[in-house]
């Protein structure tokens, strides 16, 4: 995620001494380490129904760009819109494991009566990006996901009204309530002080 590096630096002007661990891994493995305390806290994709022993606050939405093959013909265009992307073969996460990443693409062509030419599912989003740069199709991914460099790919704005939350992920901080703990809940106060900060760059 984009804001992992910027919270770390920022953090580490506050907290020069603490050492902080990173874990990456989905949602729904990260948030049973949370539960059983092997992590103090998580940055998420929030469920609908997340159990009552976590705490969670909102922190922002992610906007999704469209990645494509560099030789691709929309390869070239600053935005592009869905409707520019029917026709378009599409790679995207398996539900199971990245439900809102998945749920994303689908619905932003669903909800507009459209089909989504699914030809490829992928956990990663470094597989499905390495997927598109072999010219295996496209891909809406997070913002973030266009600072991987890997050759061959382009990354387009992906045009949609701002009021349209469908282009947007949502994540989340989540930890238990049930404990303090000084160092993690001074992290957390980062966020809440400087989540319009990061925000702009979401």
């Amino acid at each position: 995620m984009g804001l992992v590096p910027r919270l770390l630096h920022d953090f580490r002007e506050i907290a020069p001494d603490v050492t902080v661990q990173v874990l990456e891994d989905r949602t729904i493995r990260l948030l049973p380490r949370v539960l059983s305390g092997r992590l103090d806290l998580a940055l998420i994709r929030p469920s609908a129904a997340p159990s009552r022993r976590l705490e969670l606050l909102f922190l922002l939405y992610e906007t999704a760009v469209v990645a494509v093959p560099s030789s691709h013909e929309l390869a070239q265009r600053t935005s592009v819109s869905i409707m520019d992307l029917v026709d378009q073969t599409l790679i995207v996460p398996e539900r199971r494991s990245r439900p809102h990443s998945h749920d994303l693409t689908m619905r932003l062509f669903s909800e507009r009566g459209l089909p989504a030419k699914v030809v490829h599912l992928a956990d990663e989003k470094q597989t499905i990006v390495n997927l598109v740069a072999v010219g295996m199709g496209i891909a809406i991914v997070p913002r973030w996901a266009s600072r991987l460099q890997v050759e061959g790919v382009s990354y387009i704005a992906l045009d949609a009204p701002e009021t349209d939350g469908l282009k947007k992920l949502p994540l989340a901080v989540a930890w238990t309530g049930s404990t303090r703990d000084s160092v993690r809940d001074a992290m957390i106060d980062l966020l809440r002080n400087k989540i319009d900060v990061y925000s702009r760059d979401a």
